[in-house]
């Protein structure tokens, strides 16, 4: 089971994949944002190379669950890849993925330059190992992931 993480944001799309067991996210790539056929056709390159089967998209919940203007703005993304692609689109909750990105990087000494490349792919691997960690709960619960 290969599962695409997404960071979708305004300039980047941050990419993460999993291995073939579903067990751990890595950061494969970064998306600069051109335009809406550029970017999905980058994201297919995605797709075809890793045999992915579903997408994860971080969905940007409000600190009190509540959806804001962009939730709206993934929406329109979401659709345009399920448009696209003949693949599930899932949302994940992605509350404080990018900060807790970079916290994480601030802790390993990564240099600023260097931070703008990685927060998004390492965000995007933040929500794909939230929801696969779900899915592991779930397995051994027999209850359904978020």
């Amino acid at each position: 089971m290969r599962v695409l993480g997404l960071d979708y944001g305004s300039r980047r799309i941050g990419v993460a994949v999993c291995d073939e067991l579903g067990m751990t996210a890595q950061g494969v790539g970064t998306v600069v944002r051109k335009n809406r056929d550029a970017d999905l056709t980058a994201i297919a390159v995605f797709i075809e190379r890793f045999g992915v089967e579903s997408i994860v998209v971080g969905y940007p919940l409000r600190l009190d669950g509540s959806e804001g203007i962009q939730c709206e703005k993934v929406n329109r993304f979401i659709r345009r890849l399920q448009t696209r692609f003949t693949l599930p689109v899932i949302r994940r909750d992605e509350t404080l993925s990018t900060k807790e990105a970079k916290e994480l990087l601030r802790e390993t000494g990564v240099r600023r330059e260097k931070k703008r490349g990685v927060v998004d792919r390492l965000a995007a691997s933040i929500i794909l190992q939230g929801y696969l960690d779900a899915l592991a709960r779930e397995g051994e619960t027999g209850h359904t992931a978020p």
